[in-house]
Parts: C-alpha cells; sequence; structure tokens
C-alpha cells in the first residue's frame, strides 16, 4: 500500500496536471486501503476476505464550471490522461455560481496533527480467526441459544491525503479493528436474534471476545416471547445503542446544503433554542484513537472541536465552501470529500440523573433497543419509527416488546429530551440513555 507521503505527492502531481490542462484550480485526493476480514460460524471458518486498493479522485474548475473524475491507474500518462479529460468535462459543465476551491487563507498550514490513529501492527488472520471463534463460542454458550448467524472479525489500514492547486497538501493514516458475533435464541415461530460488536482504532483497544460474545447470546434470550402494547402516549426511553439516532437526525437538518435548499426541518433555527436547556453537543475530530477523527476536512481547512449546541441552543450549520458562499457565511472545517459535509466524533453531554433514576420515574413506557426502517421527514421533522425492546412498568424493565411504532416531531422530541448520565465513548456518533416523554405509541 502507498506510503502517507507517496499518497501526497500523487495527489499534488493529479492538481498540477489538471492545471496545466487548462484548469483554473484543482484539487486531487488519494485513498489507499487494505483489510482482511474472517467469518466464522458454528465453530467453523466460513469465509476469509483480502482486499487492498488505490483510488484516485480528480476535481477540475474552469470559472464556475467543476467537474470530477477518478481512477485507480496513476502513473504519470494515466494522470495527463485524466487531466485532460476531467478539464475537459468541466468546460462542457453547467456554470456554479457557488463551485471553487476553499478560500486559500483558510487553508490548514504545517503538518497534519499526529491524532494517534494508527498502531503500527498487521494482523494475522489466525488472529482475526480466533477472536471470531471466541466471540461465537461465548455467544453460543449462553443458555437459550439454539443457532449461529456467525461471528465475524476485520482489519483495516487507510491512507488518506489531498492536495490542492492553491498550497495544501497533507495525509494520514490509520488502523481500525472491528469483532462482531450475531446468534439466535428459541425455535420456530419464537425465534429471536441478538447481536453484539465492538470497533476500535488499536487492536489493543477492542472489548474481549468472550464480553463481546455473551452479550450477542444474553440479547437474543431477553428478547424471546414479545408482547405488544396498546396505542397511546407514552414515555420513551432510547437505548444508548439507538439513541445516536437523533443525533444522527440533527446533523443531517444542520447540514449547509439542506439549509440552503429550504427543505431541513431547522432551517430557521440557528441561534434559538432546538433542544432541552440542559442539553449539550460537540463535535470533535481531534480526539486521540477517535473512530471519526481526521487531521483536515475534505478541502484542506483545519479542523477543531466544535460546540454545535449550547445549553439547548443551536450555535452553527455544518459548511462546506459551496454551502457557506450560498449563505453569506465561512467554511466550518466540515466539508466531504466528494462534496457535500461529514462530522466526525459527535456526542451529547452526559446529562446529571442517573439511568436507573431515568427509567425508575416511568410508571409505563417503552425502552427501546432496536429501530427498524426508516420514517424521518427531513423537512417537517416528522418522526415514526418502528421499533423493539421492552415494556417498562414502575419503573422496571419487565418484558420484550416487538411489532409497535413509536412517532412524534423532532424539533417536541428535542425539547422534551432529558439525557441521563451514562455516556460511553463507543462509536462514532455517542449519546447517552434519553428519555422522552409523551411519545406516540402505535400498538399492532
Amino acid at each position: 500500500m502507498l506510503t502517507v507521503s507517496q499518497a501526497v505527492e500523487i495527489a499534488a502531481r493529479a492538481a498540477e496536471r489538471a492545471r496545466a490542462a487548462g484548469a483554473d484550480a484543482a484539487d486531487a485526493s488519494v485513498a489507499g486501503d487494505q483489510s482482511t476480514g474472517i467469518g466464522v460460524r458454528l465453530g467453523h471458518l466460513e469465509e476469509i476476505d483480502r482486499s487492498e486498493g488505490e483510488s484516485l479522485s480528480l476535481r477540475a474548475f474552469v470559472g464556475r464550471r467543476v467537474a470530477s473524475v477518478s481512477s485507480s491507474r496513476m502513473t504519470d500518462a494515466d494522470l495527463d490522461r485524466l487531466a485532460e479529460r476531467v478539464v475537459a468535462m468541466a468546460k462542457a459543465a453547467p456554470e456554479d455560481p457557488y463551485a471553487g476551491l476553499a478560500p486559500q487563507d483558510r487553508l490548514m498550514h504545517g503538518s497534519a496533527p499526529d491524532l494517534d490513529l494508527h498502531d503500527g501492527g498487521a494482523v494475522e488472520p489466525d488472529r482475526l480467526r480466533d477472536l471470531a471463534l471466541a466471540a461465537e463460542d461465548a455467544a453460543r454458550g449462553v443458555e437459550g441459544i439454539t443457532n449461529s448467524d456467525g461471528a465475524g472479525a476485520s482489519a483495516r489500514e487507510t491512507v488518506s491525503a489531498l492536495a490542492t492547486s492553491h498550497g495544501f497538501a497533507g495525509g494520514y493514516r490509520t488502523t481500525s479493528y472491528s469483532l462482531s458475533a450475531s446468534v439466535i435464541a428459541g425455535t420456530g415461530e419464537r425465534m429471536q436474534g441478538g447481536d453484539a460488536s465492538h470497533s476500535a482504532r488499536y487492536l489493543a483497544q477492542l472489548e474481549a471476545a468472550d464480553i463481546i460474545g455473551r452479550r450477542a447470546g444474553e440479547r437474543a434470550v431477553e428478547r424471546l416471547d414479545p408482547v405488544q402494547v396498546e396505542s397511546g402516549p407514552l414515555p420513551i426511553v432510547f437505548d444508548r445503542r439507538v439513541s445516536a439516532s437523533l443525533i444522527g437526525h440533527f446533523t443531517a437538518a444542520i447540514a449547509g446544503a439542506a439549509v440552503a435548499r429550504g427543505t431541513s426541518f431547522l432551517k430557521d433555527r440557528l441561534g434559538k433554542p432546538v433542544f432541552a436547556e440542559g442539553v449539550t453537543i460537540c463535535d470533535d475530530p481531534q480526539r486521540p484513537r477517535g473512530l471519526r477523527s481526521r487531521s483536515f476536512d475534505g478541502e484542506g481547512l483545519p479542523v477543531s472541536p466544535v460546540t454545535l449546541v449550547d445549553r439547548g441552543v443551536l450555535q452553527t450549520w455544518l459548511l462546506d465552501s459551496a454551502a457557506a458562499r450560498q449563505l453569506g457565511l465561512e467554511p466550518t472545517g466540515h466539508a466531504a470529500r466528494g462534496g457535500g459535509v461529514s462530522t466526525s466524533n459527535v456526542h451529547m453531554a452526559a446529562g446529571t440523573i442517573p439511568v436507573e433514576t431515568l427509567l425508575g420515574e416511568v410508571d409505563r413506557g417503552i425502552y427501546v433497543t432496536e429501530l427498524i426502517g426508516q420514517g424521518v421527514n427531513a423537512v417537517t421533522g416528522d418522526y415514526s419509527r418502528g421499533v423493539a425492546g421492552f415494556l417498562i412498568e414502575g419503573g422496571e424493565l419487565v418484558r420484550p416488546v416487538a411489532g409497535i411504532t413509536v412517532a412524534g416531531n423532532l424539533l417536541d422530541m428535542y425539547r422534551a429530551l432529558t439525557p441521563a448520565s451514562d455516556l460511553e465513548f463507543r462509536y462514532g456518533v455517542n449519546a447517552p440513555t434519553i428519555r422522552i416523554d409523551g411519545m406516540t405509541v402505535a400498538g399492532g
């Protein structure tokens, strides 16, 4: 696989070739990837997957016209042909009044910060196989487990580089590892599945295989014999496995392009209360070993921690250069390569209430551990999702539930939201357990 310096050098040459072919400005990104994945089922090796590849994306601007091409071939001759093609495409493209590279005075200068995203170790397939087998063995060892969907372990290494024709060149590399198990409890029509997984930048940080396996088995068994509930308004408690999805709907709604088009339910909420007063949401691209950490954004701008919501009040949009020009604002360092925006390590700050208290205050409600299907209107904020989880009675989880739908409007839900104190940094986007009172439940 390419080294970081090799990837940066190829990206810089590609941008230079585009300028030489007639572009007014250009940028190029190079990505290298190698990964190994192992799958096991019922104690036997089922699959081994090994992949390795490199790709180049070149973007050229001719006036306010822009085009992009990509290739896996990166010799000098290939770069010349690619540059000629992308410039010809840009000349034929329609004008975009907001197109262009990021402001030159905003580019990151100097070396990319070291965020400790690469553990430097190659992992042998046998090691991954042993991890997957151990996770499945632990899952199948849980009483009540009758079958397995298998377990898997993977290791991945990436190199990312970006160069622009107006002065930026940088790159970094990462490693990531994952381990998962999925098993089945019960038989016939009683069958229920359960799964568990964990991902980390460093192999040494990966959760123990027996813990992941037992968790998967216990989740399957506890879901046996679900009941349905009556329709009506009830408090809904979102487990940490699914509570972060509420942040995902929020970050999509504050993307600059959606705001500029007027297709976001938050389009007129900047500087105004959106969440309950005690809620703070942050985005931290510089978290060491973070699953979504990055050294710079997709346009070469520096990145830094930013508060998206401060004590309930919306603080900023997520802006690449095009959306910033359209809205008359400055880019925020959230540009994604290929267009649009992306966040990094986002989390909702922990509340002050222990999860036991959050549940204990619910006389009757639903504890959600799984979301099913898609049912969110980005324009209106209307929310309707199928869910599975547990019935809460007297502050306790009493029996599994399934075949129900919960509904509301995201603005109302955000304002009624209460976070527990059990925040855990486990995923790319994290939130504590969340309770929302008064949502509508539709039973089966």
